[in-house]
Formats: C-alpha cells, structure tokens, sequence
C-alpha cells in the first residue's frame, strides 16, 4: 500500500481481521477518501466492528464512512471546515456541529481535521488517565494548548491573518501582542496616523469585523487560554487581558460563547480523579447506533 506522498507501508491486519479484544477504532481521513467511504466490504467491516470495543472515532474525512456505517445517525458530528456541507447533504439525519473541533456523542468521536485529532487523543488519555497525565504528554509534545472539543476549528488569531500586508495587517498583530493595553479605536487610529472614522472604516472592509468587535473576541480568547491552562484568579485574568473588571469579562464572555468565566472553568476543568479510582468499564455494546445492515459486498469483493 502506497501513502499519499509516496510512502509505501505494509498493515498488520486486514478487514477480514475482527477487532475482538481491542479497544478503540480510529478511522483515518484522506483526500482520497471518496474511492472508499462507500466501499460495501469496508462500510460492512466498520458497521460489524464497532461492536467489539468500547469507542469509536474519526479524523477528519473518516467522519464520511462513520456515515456511511450508520454510526452518525441522530449523533452530533463534525469533519473538516471543508466538508461539512457535504457531510450534512449526504447524512442528513447527523446533528452537525461544523465549527468545533471534535465531538463527543456517546461512544462516537470525530474530528475536524489532523491537527484535531491530537485534541482528540489527549481527551481519549484524560478519559483513562485523568487529566495531569494528558497535561504531561500535551507538554512532552510541545503542544501549546490542551483544546477542550467544543472550541472552534477556527480562532482569532486565523482571523487577524486575513488582511493583507498593510497597515491593518500591522495593527493586527499589535493587538495581539498588546491586549491589556488602551485599545481603543481612537488610540489604534493614532498609532497607524489615521482619522478614527477612516482607520473604522478600512479596519471593516479588510477584515469584516469592526475594531471593537475584534479586540473584544481577541480578549476573550486569551482570557479562555488563561482559564483552560491554570487557575490564575478571574479578576486578575480581566486585568491581564485588559478588560476594565471581572464584571467586563463576564459580560464579554457572556456575549460570545454563552457561558460565564466560571461556568467555563467549570465545565473545562473538572477535578481530577486519581489514577487509582479508575476501573475499566466493559464496553456496553447498546450504546452504539445499530443502523440498517449495510449491503452485502458483491461476490468476489
């Protein structure tokens, strides 16, 4: 069998291979996918399979033959940014989530693309191991962040990237390496010698957001590292991403995902359980979709 750039590899198993007594199936995801997400043989081996572990999962396109098993339908799922309409089109009975980076339905998991998918390896760690454990492979990996699923496949910093070399490019990238200072319009216009009408104005041509609009989402951001990572004080989280007080960035928070800054480090980190009191759950078959039998594969397949 050939990569896609070339690199030959020979596979320990085959689909004629039976999965009993392993505990979890990752399904790969390819530009080439589309020559086998509907393969009768492999969609069978897939829909078969998934009953002999615990959970199952996708990266990226694999998410079309999870589909195509029956193992989305009435689930939340997600693929990469660039296939999610046709995810949708094809499985229109998937709960689609297109923005984040992977997701959690039951035993089901999918992914937004290859970068994802290490979010995702380190939430199937925490899950075994506890979360210090996947904070220590996280930092071994010289991972900058542990992502918790629901974040967007998109950020911010992506966003700042969109304007062209120029001076908005440049006021872009101050923001970003500034956020607890005095970031005002009129003081952003200043600095690039613009009226603050004029600076507005391009700034919203150039980047589809308005000034405040973007510092905001840029403090916001930050602020949503800060409490994924540690557990620095919300109001001196506020002052280091230069909101006014802990009420400002309750408010901001509020606005832009819906939770609070505490119901936000509630939900991402939860308290850590001993290694110890973890048990291995047997795999409780039921929880996976059971979909229509797939079509047998024709002869000869």
């Amino acid at each position: 069998m050939t990569a896609l750039n070339g690199t030959r590899f020979l596979p320990d198993a085959t689909i004629e291979s039976s999965l009993e007594g392993f505990d979890t199936l990752l399904i790969a995801g390819s530009p080439g996918i589309r020559k086998y997400e509907n393969h009768p043989a492999l969609v069978q081996w897939v829909h078969r399979e998934s009953r002999h572990v615990r959970r199952v999962g996708s990266v990226c396109t694999g998410a079309f033959l999870l589909g195509h098993a029956g193992l989305l339908n009435g689930r939340r799922a997600t693929t990469h940014w660039n296939s999610t309409g046709r995810l949708a089109e094809l499985f229109p009975a998937v709960r689609l989530e297109p923005n984040t980076i992977y997701v959690k339905d039951g035993p089901i998991y999918t992914t937004a693309g290859v970068t994802a998918s290490m979010d995702l390896a380190l939430a199937l760690v925490e899950e075994d191991f506890g979360r210090s454990t996947a904070l220590r492979i996280a930092k071994e990996l010289i991972l900058f962040l542990k992502r918790p699923g629901g974040q967007s496949q998109f950020s911010i910093h992506l966003d700042a990237q969109v304007a062209e070399i120029g001076p908005i490019r440049d006021i872009h990238e101050w923001i970003l390496d500034n956020i607890s200072e005095d970031l005002s319009v009129g003081t952003l216009a200043a600095r690039l010698a613009m009226s603050s009408r004029n600076f507005a104005r391009l700034f919203k041509r150039e980047t589809d957001m308005t000034p405040g609009d973007y510092v905001e989402s840029v403090r916001v951001e930050a602020a949503r590292r800060m409490i994924e990572e540690g557990d620095t004080p919300l109001k001196k989280v506020a002052r280091l991403c230069g909101f006014t007080d802990q009420g400002a960035l309750r408010r901001a928070f509020v606005r832009r995902i819906n939770v609070t800054p505490v119901e936000y480090r509630q939900r991402f980190r939860p308290p850590e359980i001993p290694v110890a009191q973890f048990t291995r759950i047997p795999a409780h078959k039921e929880d996976l979709a059971s979909p229509a039998k797939p079509p047998s594969p024709p002869r000869g397949s």
